[in-house]
């Protein structure tokens, strides 16, 4: 049950950074990317460069949390990985950007995280 429960959310995780790579690489700048970032027009086409960058290492997030199901004698080991970096990465962008980062990025990853290990230790 615990394994099952991680595995959901484990697919909730990478679907939300399936959602961030669209948002980021293909919709920064439309209507779409300005309300899901609170940002204006002006500063989207600044930095529409660097919002693709992130998008990029979102995907590779996505794709080290995919790899982590086809891999199954080593998909512990790969989900930790990948779910820990994915931590790290909302938790750091909570404090240099916007807590709203933690909730929508970490928060998933740390619930992910723990119910795998205790799904491993049961």
């Amino acid at each position: 049950m615990l394994f099952t429960l991680a595995n959901i959310l484990i697919v909730l995780v990478a679907l939300l950074h399936g959602s961030f790579i669209v948002l980021e690489m293909f919709l920064w700048n439309t209507p779409a990317g300005y309300k899901a970032f609170r940002i204006k027009p002006e500063f989207a086409e600044k930095t529409t460069a660097l919002a693709a960058n992130q998008g990029l290492y979102n995907g590779f997030l996505l794709a080290g949390l995919i790899w982590g199901f086809i891999h199954s004698s080593a998909g512990f080991d790969i989900h930790v990985f990948f779910l820990s970096c994915i931590i790290v990465a909302g938790v750091f962008g909570a404090y240099a950007v916007n807590r709203l980062i933690f909730w929508l990025q970490a928060f998933p990853a740390i619930i992910a995280l723990v119910l795998l290990f205790l799904a491993q230790s049961a």
